[in-house]
């Protein structure tokens, strides 16, 4: 983004001064007026200094990144394990929901790391819903409907509260696995599962690759929407539908009928009617948590 300087007027003042306002900050008789001078520019410098950012009164990258993430409410968005990092005020308000309800993300630091995705797991099996650490408005409305529960309730974690992730990350580390995208919906699913793991553990040992024998590889996950099976001998297995303990099950057979092969390849066919951000996301956590379960 471009600098908003004192002085300057228009649309992206008002967006600032809006933040503000809602931020509880004082801009005056003339509130949001699309002018940056005088109160806002008192105001903007006000929220450098409450954030430890350089306060030369100038809403640059660093400034505007600190207010968006301020002025987050949660439901603006959906949430989710990613890298980089969701982070903000509506990551702060789930953790500290979730800490006071007892599905404990550890600190409440306004970042969704992989052990506030382990707590969102667990509360959306407890409220029953699909265990997907997706954090979308069935979530959200489920979070609020406690809010009598957990609001004013300290958030502190206890020391004895066991915070880990979600799944067996140590098998992430301790094999390669590539994951090789046939058509585009797949790419985006492999592109999400390969960052959700590196999001859940550094050191995890996944690429994308478009080589089947990728070579550095102990396993490459061929992704298809369709059904290629009669064109390659390679064990095929299905993500649609049943529960992610069978699908690891039947990944371990197929993994365990490759095994002749260096790297193991096996197929994994999509649901056809994937095709939003969110069934992407949902799949790549199966996927990833499916493969954890059979490597483990």
């Amino acid at each position: 983004m471009r600098p908003i300087l004192p002085g300057g007027r228009g649309a992206a003042v008002e967006d600032v001064q809006r933040r503000l306002l809602a931020l509880g900050y004082d801009l005056g008789r003339t509130g949001v007026d699309g002018v940056f001078l005088g109160q806002t520019r008192e105001a903007v410098t006000a929220f450098q200094r409450e954030h430890e950012l350089s306060e030369d009164g100038i809403v640059g990258p660093e400034t505007w990144a600190t207010l968006v993430d301020a002025t987050f409410t949660l439901g603006d968005r959906m949430l989710y394990l990613r890298l980089p990092y969701f982070h903000g005020n509506d990551v702060k308000a789930l953790q500290d929901a979730l800490n006071s309800l007892g599905f404990s993300c550890g600190l409440s630091d306004g970042i969704f790391g992989s052990f506030t995705e382990r707590a969102v797991r667990e509360f959306q099996r407890n409220s029953g819903q699909p265990g997907d650490g997706i954090v979308g408005p069935e979530t959200v409305r489920a979070i609020q409907h406690l809010r009598h529960v957990w609001e004013g309730k300290s958030s502190v974690v206890p020391e004895s509260a066991t915070v880990a992730p979600a799944r067996l990350s140590e098998v992430l580390s301790r094999h390669t696995i590539a994951f090789l995208p046939c058509d585009p919906p797949a790419e985006d699913v492999a592109t999400r599962t390969v960052n959700l793991a590196l999001a859940t553990d550094g050191g995890a040992r996944v690429l994308l690759t478009n080589d089947r024998a990728c070579s550095p590889a102990d396993v490459v996950l061929e992704i298809c929407t369709e059904d290629l099976s009669d064109e390659s001998p390679e064990p095929v297995v299905s993500l649609a539908g049943g529960r992610t303990a069978d699908l690891a099950a039947r990944l371990a057979v197929a993994l365990e009928a490759a095994s002749e092969g260096s790297p193991r390849v096996v197929k994994m066919l999509l649901p056809e009617h994937a095709a939003d951000e969110r069934e992407h996301q949902r799949l790549a956590v199966r996927l990833l948590d499916a493969v954890c379960l059979a490597l483990a």
